[in-house]
This record gives structure tokens, sequence and C-alpha cells, in this order.
């Protein structure tokens, strides 16, 4: 989450140094009016700025995993350059909306304004004449945006629906380009601040039109079938078994896919619980948290067609320290299982024990999971939250004496997580050495 935090907050001051070096602030005539036309331009900059980039960052570009820790800390980042854009364009509309209802109502009186220097650049003049087509394009996007914003934030409406409108929104993108390029100050173009802005919005308007034609992610596909489809009652857990049919890079433990099963949901992401043995061949354990993972159990047959697009992520259980810590919440169990069969097959140069949490155990998941963690060398602690109580980093740092000089691994529910990082960070674990998957991709 830091990574996050600082990479939005140095996305914003970047943008704001960038504009006040363009901008002379010069406040003259009605200071009202003046003000208006500063904070217009600086709102409507930052706001298309970090669109832009939210757009880039839909590509899913892998080389800038690294950079953020994982895929899925780019779309965390993603989702709240998302918010900052919507909060910052409804600051913009409301300056530039705001002061012509005032001066409709009669509470503001419009300064007399001579004709518009004549502009030389044919370019400059062309965007001059469009200005009021680019209001009007830039007014009706904003609403459409506000809508799909809010059809991605919250929750109760299904996932489906969330891609499908998530897909408008590059057309909507494109919209606010076009109002932003007619609309940002001449002078802008020839400062730091108007190359940039150039370069995002170029780039994001590629993000947009491959967003459109259904291209994203699409180097990184494979096809198959399904293999295996085993249910596990006791926890509720789908197992899946694929045979990819087509050339698969390969994966590490801790990554996710993104797998679609039907054309009409679309893809959704889950994380993949095998380790890769080059023979095509992948699982994935799908808990039912949603409408769409409700109805697997149902509707998945062997030998249905399958796509798998990854992979993805940055769980990768690299750490200098020589001691690690796993801790998973419910289905959270997933990259861990991944893990222990990677380890299985080789020399653990570490120390790990595992902590497996769960309200709803499943005697013979729990029984093949104690078989893989003692291939794998590892010290599995299972606890049922009926019995043991909820798992904490008390009970944690009693079961292992040696937690200081361990790296700490979660997956599991958000809230869990949080707990626990707070917890290790308030007895002096530093907060590098707690890693955990922000698995929410909305």
């Amino acid at each position: 989450m830091k990574k996050i935090k600082l990479a939005l907050v140095f996305i914003l001051a970047g943008l704001s140094l960038l504009w006040w070096w363009a901008d002379p602030l010069v406040v003259e005539g009605s200071t009202y009016f003046a003000v208006r036309a500063i904070a217009v331009n600086y709102t409507g900059v930052l706001a298309m700025g970090v669109m832009s980039i939210a757009m880039i960052l839909a590509l899913r570009p892998v080389a800038l995993e690294p950079l953020f820790g994982g895929m899925d800390k780019a779309y965390r980042l993603h989702k709240w350059l998302g918010i900052a854009g919507l909060s910052l364009g409804v600051v913009h509309w409301l300056w530039a909306k705001g002061t012509k209802w005032a001066v409709g109502w009669g509470w503001l009186e419009k300064p007399a304004r001579g004709p518009r220097p004549e502009q030389t650049v044919e370019l400059f003049r062309f965007f001059q004449e469009q200005r009021g087509l680019a209001e009007t394009i830039g007014e009706w996007a904003f609403y459409a945006f506000v809508v799909l914003a809010a059809i991605a934030l919250i929750k109760r409406f299904p996932y489906r629906r969330f891609l499908q409108s998530h897909r408008v929104m590059a057309a909507v993108y494109l919209a606010l380009v076009v109002h932003g390029v007619v609309l940002l100050p001449f002078t802008y173009w020839t400062s730091p601040v108007g190359i940039l802005m150039g370069m995002l919005m170029a780039a994001g308007s590629y993000a947009a039109v491959l967003s459109l034609a259904g291209r994203i992610g699409r180097t990184h596909r494979a096809e198959g079938s399904i293999e295996t489809v085993v249910q596990h009652p006791g926890n509720q857990v789908l197992e899946v078994g694929l045979r990819l049919a087509s050339t698969w890079p390969g994966h590490d433990a801790g990554q996710f896919a993104f797998v679609t099963f039907d054309e009409r949901e679309g893809p959704h992401p889950f994380t993949i619980s095998s380790a890769w043995q080059g023979d095509g061949r992948m699982r994935f354990m799908i808990k039912p948290l949603g409408d769409y993972t409700r109805t697997l159990p149902g509707t998945l047959k062997v030998g249905d067609a399958v796509r798998v697009e990854g992979p993805y992520g940055r769980f990768d259980f690299a750490s200098p320290q020589p001691q690690q810590i796993w801790v998973a919440g419910g289905i959270g169990i997933t990259p861990f299982i991944a893990r222990l069969q990677a380890l299985a097959q080789q020399d653990g140069d570490k120390p790990v024990d595992l902590f497996y949490s769960t309200a709803a155990p499943d005697e013979g998941f729990i029984a093949r999971l104690r078989e893989l963690a003692a291939q794998a060398r590892v010290k599995l602690h299972v606890l049922v939250t009926q019995r043991d109580g909820r798992l904490d980093a008390e009970r944690i740092c009693s079961t292992v004496p040696e937690w200081a000089r361990a790296g700490v691994w979660f997956c599991g529910p958000a809230g869990f997580g949080q707990a626990l990082r707070e917890a290790f960070g308030a007895r002096g674990l530093e907060a590098g050495r707690f890693h955990q998957e922000l698995f929410e991709m909305r």
C-alpha cells in the first residue's frame, strides 16, 4: 500500500509542479473570474493526467509490475487514479458550470471581455473555433464518466456489468481527450506540462483503442480446455484443472491469471494453485464469493473451452530473511499450495511455518494439504475458527519464537490482513517484510 500511496502523491505532485511552471498565476481584473480560470486549468490538467495514467495501467503492462510490486498493486493504483480523476473532474465541472449558473441567476456579473487575440498558428485557430463543441463534449462525457465510475465502485453491480461498463469507459476517455486537447491553454503546449500531457493523452488514447477492440492482454493469452472439475463440499471450494493447447510462458507460485470460462461473462482473475511443470497443466481453486462464481459448480464441465491470460503478480516468496511465515485465510491458501508444490520438487533453503485459518474445514482438503506440506518440509498449523478461535499476531509469534527474523506472507480477507499488518508493525516488524496480495480488481 505504501508504494501505491507514494505513486499517487508523486503523480499529483509532479503534474502540479509542471502546471505551476507553465502558468504565471497572474490575477488581473475581476479576481473571482481570474481565479476561476486558474482553477479550471489546474483541475483539468490533473484530471486528464491521472485518467490517462489509469488508462495506461488498464493495459496490464507486465514491464511495470516490478515498479509497483505486482499487477494487483498496479490495479489498486488504477482504481485510486480513477477515484482521483472523478474527484478532480467534479471540482473542474463545479468551477466551470457553477460560475455560469451564478451568472445566470444574477449572483455574479460576468466582466466584459474584448476579442480574443488572433491566432497565427492554424491548428490553434481551429481549436479556438471548436471551443463550444469541446465544452459540450466534455460536459456530457463527464456525466457518463460519473455513471460508469459509480458502476465500477458500487460492488452491488455484478462483475459482468462492471467489465462491460469499463469498456465503455474507454470511449468516454477518448471524448475527454478531445475536450482536453482543444481547451488546454495554447501557451501550455510549448511547456513541459503540455509536452507531458500530449504524451499521456496519446498513450491513453492508444490504450483506449486497444480496450475497445478487446485486445488488452492479447499477447499473454493461451487457449485450452477443462481437464478436471473437483468439488470440496466442506469448504465450498471448486478445484478446476486445465490443459492448455497453446504456448504458455510458465508461471511462478503466487501468480494469478485472468480466466475466461464464458465469453459473455468475460475474464475473471484467479490465483493459480499449481506449480508449473511444463506439461501445459494448471489448476485453480475457486470460492463462490460472487454471483458468477456461485454458478460455476453447475456449469463447468470437462472438455469445455477456456482461455487464460497471464501470468501476473509478484507474490513470489522472494525475501532475504532466513525464515518465512505464511498466513492463509480461507481461499487465500491458494498461492501457498502452488508454492508447496514447487518446494516439494526442490530443496528449501529456509524454514517455513504455514498458518491456515478456515471457518469451513474440509477434511479431505486438509489431509491433502498436510501431505503436501510434509513433502515440502513446511510446518503446517491448521486453525478452525469455531474450535481454535481467531488467528492473530500474538498466536503466530508465540508459535514461532523466531518471528522477528522472518518475512511474513499473507493472502486472505483484506481486513484480516490489515489487522495482522498493524499488529506486526506494532511489534517492530518492518513494513517491507509484510507481503500481502491486494487481490481486488475493482
